[in-house]
């Protein structure tokens, strides 16, 4: 039942409520979460902006979920690029060892060739990701809504008693 709510709430977010910038907001930050580590430094900071500042939290789980899925696949590339910005761009090497020695960035584990290559490659990828969720879900609203209502799995899904059971016992709680 988790998915369907999380799913239906997706959709909701994406039809009104919060404004486009809101949702590709979240959406950016997720997709930043999702593809790097989270149980870093970064990862809590990034999640601490999420909730504190006005996004949606839906959008930013949903972008966290489907980020996280295709970042094992993408390992090797961020690794690839880690090792580049750690080893191979003589240029950062000062600045990689001060902050190898100050006192709370080794908890970002920076020095992990995939957690950094992860992290700033989530970081490049956010801006792309940014406008084009905003643009999605101007189109979304504007004519694809319309189109989705008519299909017939969604009509059939829409009138089925376990989702009709499902919305019943969901208002109850409220």
């Amino acid at each position: 039942m988790f998915w369907i709510k999380f799913v239906t709430n997706f959709l909701k977010i994406l039809r009104a409520g919060q404004t486009p910038k809101q949702i590709a907001g979240a959406f950016a930050l997720g997709a930043i979460v999702g593809l790097s580590p989270s149980l870093t430094l970064q990862g809590v900071v990034i999640w601490l902006v999420i909730f504190m500042i006005d996004v949606n939290l839906s959008a930013a789980l949903f972008a966290y979920g489907s980020f996280a899925l295709i970042a094992y696949l993408l390992d090797p590339i961020f690794h690839s690029f880690g090792y580049f910005l750690l080893v191979d761009v003589t240029a950062l090497h000062v600045f990689w060892t001060y902050l190898y020695n100050a006192p709370l960035a080794p908890l970002s584990r920076f020095y992990n060739t995939v957690v950094l290559g992860s992290f700033v490659s989530g970081i490049i990828l956010s801006v792309p990701v940014y406008f084009g969720m905003k643009k999605f879900v101007v189109a979304y609203r504007t004519h694809i809504h319309e189109k989705v209502e008519k299909w017939k799995i969604y009509q059939v899904l829409n009138r089925s008693s376990l989702i009709q059971w499902y919305q019943r016992v969901r208002s109850m709680g409220v």
